[in-house]
């Protein structure tokens, strides 16, 4: 199971070290969307999950499953470098013991209604004989915003089971109708099951080098509580692609299974709308929420009544520290927003603990604007920062991979988008790009008070 990203869409709800896969899709303290996909692919054929997540992801994942009565094995990234790499390190992983092993490669972000594992369970023997099967979705309807897989002829023997025509990533509208008025074209669920063995060959055949990298990074990785993390260096090297462009595009072994099930990637508020239950106007709520005259918009609550009136098509998504307003038509500029706060070094883009902390009063507190610095670093380049005092100050990584070194940091252990650490007043520590691609990181100025705060947030959220 692949559990990375930040989901930027759907701020102010998915943060950097909280992101979307950990939140509740229902907004009212339901499972979150990581918990049902676990869930529904749990018990009986299938063994329990591998994921591959972020290393600094190893806590937040251990409580998501321990929540659920699950358990599993973990790999850590120290850099991401998309679903190419995270996939093979998995299959490698698995072939350890057994490289024959069935993988079905999951995104944890995805809503899916339905029964799946029908379709998983008749696709195994063909996945077994060695044949990659991608998971199409019959789809609802004409959508710009997903990739398709137009299906070619029947694989003798394996009912249910096409070749692979062609891949179609993002249509324009036009082309969407007339690929879906075909129908032999479905969306692609970025799902898909394979022997290990069977995508480390093919990585072998299209990507040597990168299978080259992934297999030192799992030689080299360091043991962790639940699994491993692999060896930053060895896996900065692979290449930053996802499985589809790396492997599945090229090969001869790739196959499509229509499946019909409602499925969503739930790429932004618009989506959660769709999902959600709906009144009889149209809006999907959460919260203490009052709506008149108002429909066919989504409004979650925090912690105040939201009130909305004579207002159509509006999205609405209060927390404790940030407020989104905006309409269907323009959902998809949040990640422009999130670009904007980035450059800004909002820390409501790091953490809702984060930002938290960077608004407790205190007696005559600098303004937060004074308080809050963002730090851009180029491949191995390396800067001291230092916490002036009285209070300490907290470092909370954006972007890329940091090492840093200083009285209470081990520079060995490798800090990816979402590690913080708090630099006690007076002290320093020196911040190093320990990877491939900028490194951005966001530094807080603390009071005294804030840093007590902060510190019983921490032991909450811990």
């Amino acid at each position: 199971m692949l559990s990375g990203g930040m989901g930027t869409r759907l701020w102010p709800m998915s943060r950097i070290r909280q992101p979307k896969q950990f939140q509740s899709f229902d907004g009212n303290g339901g499972p979150s969307f990581l918990q049902a996909t676990v869930l529904r692919h749990h018990g009986g054929v299938f063994a329990d999950p591998l994921l591959v997540a972020s290393a600094s992801e190893e806590d937040l994942l251990e409580k998501q499953l321990s929540a659920v009565g699950v358990t599993g094995q973990f790999i850590g990234e120290p850099v991401g470098r998309n679903t190419g790499p995270a996939v093979l390190a998995a299959a490698l992983r698995l072939a350890e013991t057994d490289p024959q092993a069935l993988m079905l490669v999951l995104p944890s972000d995805h809503a899916i209604t339905g029964d799946l594992n029908i379709t998983v369970t008749e696709m195994a023997r063909g996945a077994s004989e060695g044949r990659i099967v991608l998971f199409g979705i019959v789809p609802r309807h004409a959508e710009t915003g997903f990739g398709y897989i137009s299906a070619g002829a029947p694989i003798d023997g394996h009912g249910g089971l096409h070749d692979v025509e062609s891949f179609i990533e993002k249509p324009s509208l036009e082309l969407a109708e007339s690929l879906i008025a075909e129908g032999r074209t479905f969306w692609a669920s970025g799902i898909s099951l394979m022997r290990a063995d069977v995508l480390i060959g093919e990585f072998a055949v299209h990507q040597p080098e990168t299978l080259a990298a992934v297999r030192a990074a799992v030689d080299g990785a360091t043991p962790s509580r639940t699994g491993i993390v692999l060896d930053a260096e060895s896996f900065g090297a692979a290449e930053e692609e996802p499985t589809e462009r790396l492997i599945f595009e090229r090969s001869d072994l790739v196959s499509v299974a229509p499946t019909d099930v409602d499925w969503s990637d739930v790429g932004a508020w618009t989506a959660v709308h769709s999902l959600g239950d709906k009144s009889a106007d149209g809006n999907v709520s959460s919260g203490e929420v009052m709506c008149i005259e108002t429909s066919n918009s989504l409004i979650r609550a925090n912690d105040k009544l939201v009130t909305v009136i004579g207002l159509e098509d509006v999205i609405i998504v209060d927390t404790a520290d940030a407020l989104l307003v905006t309409n269907h038509k323009n959902a998809q500029k949040v990640k422009e927003a999130v670009s904007v706060l980035k450059a800004d070094g909002r820390v409501e883009v790091v953490s809702h603990v984060a930002a938290d902390v960077a608004r407790e009063t205190a007696p005559d507190p600098a303004p937060a604007s004074d308080r809050v610095s963002e730090h851009v670093l180029e491949d191995s380049e390396q800067i001291v920062v230092e916490a002036p005092g009285p209070g300490a100050t907290m470092l909370a990584v954006a972007e890329g991979c940091a090492q840093i070194d200083g009285p209470t940091c081990n520079r060995d252990t490798p800090r990816e988008s979402g590690a913080h650490v708090t630099i006690a007043a007076g002290q320093r520590v020196s911040v190093r790009n320990s990877g491939r691609v900028p490194l951005r990181f966001v530094t807080v100025r603390l009071t005294p008070a804030e840093k007590a705060a902060h510190a019983t947030r921490d032991r909450a959220f811990a």
